[in-house]
């Protein structure tokens, strides 16, 4: 809960902000990483990697969503998650 909750006060827009796309993001960014370790210790966990998948995919949707709604805040998430180059 407390590695959510600096996420959140990383992203947030304003003082009450806990569902903004920034927000998810972040949050599916972080959920990402940790079962992408997972996963690669335990290579024969197809249920998590079906469940990574989906989350890969919500995600690039997401992406999508804010940069046709607000180029700069889809750069500033981006950058800071360090998903493009």
């Amino acid at each position: 809960m407390e590695v959510k909750a600096k996420t959140i006060d990383g992203f947030k827009l304003h003082e009450r902000d806990t569902g903004s796309a920034d927000v998810q993001i972040a949050l599916l960014t972080q959920r990402i990483n940790h079962l992408t370790e997972h996963l690669k210790n335990n290579t024969k966990d197809h249920s998590s990697r079906r469940g990574l998948l989906m989350m890969v995919g919500q995600r690039r949707r997401l992406l999508d969503y804010l940069r046709s709604i607000d180029v700069n805040r889809y750069q500033t998430v981006t950058r800071k998650l360090k998903l493009r180059k």
